[in-house]
């Protein structure tokens, strides 16, 4: 083998080996980053079901400082900042956000604010949609029926603004199935606050009769 073929063939491996091994370690360390913030996300919205405030923003500051360690780790790598377990953390994270923001009547982040494409963010806002539902219902039991009928209004504004996408998946990111899950979810709200009020009118019917 000509030997200037040899030595550059040499440095070609050396080099290619090198930037493969600086992006493999920036890939585990995103993998890490990225189930530690799903985690996170996940018991701050459990936390805020429990009306535990003061846990749950605390989870979501931690997640917060998660998030922006994911993408100052891979935003330099297109390829890593884009692949799937990136964005579903990112996804989560925004869900989670929406999720607390909904519940606690606050404004919503914006999408600059979160720094993630805008088929992660509506992705997020849809998920944080239906999981507006479990509140729903947790206040039906406690007969708060206007947070109820408020949370419900939130849902189907949610649902009426993502419906109008319709884009290939490839470009918003699979919007449409959850779109269609959130729908679902909100009927099926829609039809246990509707018979929860009317059970409560029957009932207060039923007590000024007996009055």
């Amino acid at each position: 083998m000509d030997r200037t073929l040899h030595t550059w063939l040499d440095e070609l491996a050396e080099a290619a080996e090198a930037d493969f091994e600086a992006r493999n370690k920036v890939r585990d360390k995103a993998l890490r980053r990225s189930r530690e913030l799903i985690r996170l996300c996940s018991q701050a919205i459990r936390a805020a079901h429990r009306d535990r405030w003061d846990e749950a923003m605390a989870l979501l500051a931690e997640a917060d400082a998660m998030a922006a360690e994911l993408q100052e780790l891979s935003g330099p790598h297109p390829a890593l900042f884009y692949t799937g377990y990136t964005q579903d953390a990112l996804k989560e994270w925004v869900e989670a956000r929406l999720t607390l923001a909904l519940v606690g009547n606050r404004p919503l982040p914006i999408p600059a604010e979160a720094q993630v494409p805008y088929s992660t963010y509506l992705n997020g806002l849809c998920e944080a949609a239906s999981e507006l539902r479990r509140r729903c219902l947790d206040c039906m039991r406690r007969e708060e029926m206007g947070e109820a009928e408020r949370l419900l209004a939130a849902m189907d504004a949610v649902y009426e603004t993502l419906f109008s996408f319709g884009y290939p998946d490839a470009i918003t990111g699979g919007l449409r199935r959850r779109v269609d899950q959130l729908r679902g979810v909100l009927e099926r709200t829609r039809g246990d606050l509707t018979n929860s009020s009317q059970m409560q009118r029957l009932l207060a019917a039923l007590e000024r009769a007996e009055a």
